[in-house]
């Protein structure tokens, strides 16, 4: 049987420690503070209201400057409604009695435009004002006007503030029934503090509701950003991988081409002389050791289950092949082709592909039943390519497998690599177009012819 003694921790000085209790209730003591009391009568104007939504962007512009004033015609319009009610029940005499509770019913709710946490003290001290004022005997401890005047200020205050505020304020209010039915209360024929509170709290409730909506809304809405930007990252770094893997086979096979060149270019000159065969016996170190650093470089973006593949990376002239396996996929594709045809940099042949590739591939998912078209023209400085389809004729979603499934994210990584120029858009039929300008030096084109 173990015995284990629990210590709890001292304040600084001596002092008792605080119960659990005591540390709630001056919590609460705090935000009580905080809420209604720290800078009650701050000027806080209440804004205007946004006029950018769907319903509102359809009214003309001179309606939507006005439009974005209806939270205070609304405001104002309770306010005037409060004191219509205070002056039509006030049984006063003639003169200032029968002002006085229709101004003390007007101001608070217009207080709440600029002063929304004094507006509530305001109301609730010129409760028993409007009550003296009155005249009235009836109901107690709000009189008619005063009775709307304070529930439109809860719910107004509530809107604005938080939903601790809130609270504090309905509690308050209940407190002040409560004192004022207790000591005030004998002689009047009924009191209305139950129904006020029951109204109030059904009010506060569904702005508690509204305010924990929006909240949720913005969380949400915050947490979706987030996620569409760690996903846009996360798909440009896979397709920026999947080019480094394609430029890595290119690269390396033309360096071992480089050393094989050079280890057997010495044997197909009779009796070279010493000086060349140490020039390629230089040339073939260097080699051998660039594509070592490239593989050594370059191999960290490798999967652990990538395979460098068998037949070389395609080029444009693998083009019919890939657009028979688009047609079999149902996509009625044409191709044509300008220009004086020739040999490009491999990089290029293999960029050119794949952004034909991904472009069909985007028709396939999204525009089913339409048709395309790829255009390439070779022109002095480079390659043009012009992939355009019409628009979708079924809403029957095809999947395609063609493609990195990085759609225009890796289009246009490719093409920024070879410093080219891209354009997309939707075309005047709703189709789609992709424009894509491959430049080539000219020396680069010799060379690989």
């Amino acid at each position: 049987m173990t015995e284990t003694t629990q210590t709890q921790m001292k304040p600084p000085g001596g002092a008792k420690p605080r119960s659990p209790e005591f540390r709630l209730a001056a919590d609460a003591l705090r935000g009580l503070r905080q809420d209604l009391f720290h800078d009650a009568f701050a000027y806080r104007p209440l804004p205007r209201m946004r006029v950018d939504g769907p319903l509102a962007r359809r009214l003309p512009e001179r309606v939507r400057e006005y439009a974005a004033w209806t939270p205070h015609a609304v405001i104002t319009a309770c306010g005037l409604l409060a004191m219509a009610v205070a002056s039509t029940a006030n049984q006063g005499g003639p003169g200032i009695e029968s002002l006085v509770p229709g101004f003390l019913a007007l101001l608070p709710v217009l207080l709440t435009l600029v002063r929304p946490v004094g507006a509530f003290w305001f109301s609730l001290a010129a409760t028993p004002f409007a009550a003296v004022f009155s005249g009235s005997w009836g109901e107690w401890p709000w009189p008619p006007g005063a009775f709307l005047t304070h529930l439109v200020v809860l719910t107004v205050v509530a809107l604005r503030t938080r939903p601790r505020t809130a609270a504090w304020m309905w509690v308050l209010t209940a407190w002040y029934g409560f004192m004022s039915e207790s000591l005030f209360g004998a002689g009047h024929m009924g009191s209305n503090a139950a129904p006020l509170l029951f109204l109030s709290a059904l009010a506060l409730l569904v702005v508690t509701v509204l305010h924990v909506r929006r909240t949720a809304e913005q969380e949400v809405t915050a947490h979706q950003s987030e996620t569409a930007q760690e996903r846009s990252r996360r798909t440009l770094l896979e397709e920026r991988t999947t080019i480094a893997r394609e430029l890595h086979d290119v690269v390396a096979h033309h360096m071992s081409v480089v050393a094989i060149q050079a280890e057997a270019a010495p044997y197909r000159v009779e009796n070279p002389p010493p000086e060349l065969e140490q020039a390629f016996v230089t040339i073939r170190e260097n080699a051998v050791a660039a594509l070592t650093e490239l593989r050594r470089v370059l191999g960290v973006v490798r999967a652990a289950d990538y395979e460098a593949p068998d037949a070389p990376q395609p080029t444009l002239a693998d083009l019919g092949a890939l657009l028979a396996n688009v047609r079999e996929a149902g996509l009625s594709v044409e191709k044509t082709v300008t220009g004086a045809v020739r040999e490009l940099p491999q990089g290029v042949e293999l960029s050119a592909y794949r952004i034909v590739q991904e472009a069909l591939s985007n028709t396939l998912r999204h525009a089913p039943g339409a048709t395309a078209r790829v255009e390439i023209g070779y022109v002095l400085g480079g390659l043009g390519l012009r992939i355009v389809n019409g628009p979708a004729q079924t809403t029957t979603l095809v999947k395609s497998t063609h493609g990195a499934g990085h759609g225009i994210t890796g289009m246009r990584e490719r093409v920024t690599m070879l410093d080219g120029e891209m354009t997309t858009g939707e075309t005047d039929d709703g189709g789609y177009e992709v424009t894509v300008f491959l430049p080539v030096p000219l020396r680069a084109a010799e060379e690989s012819g």
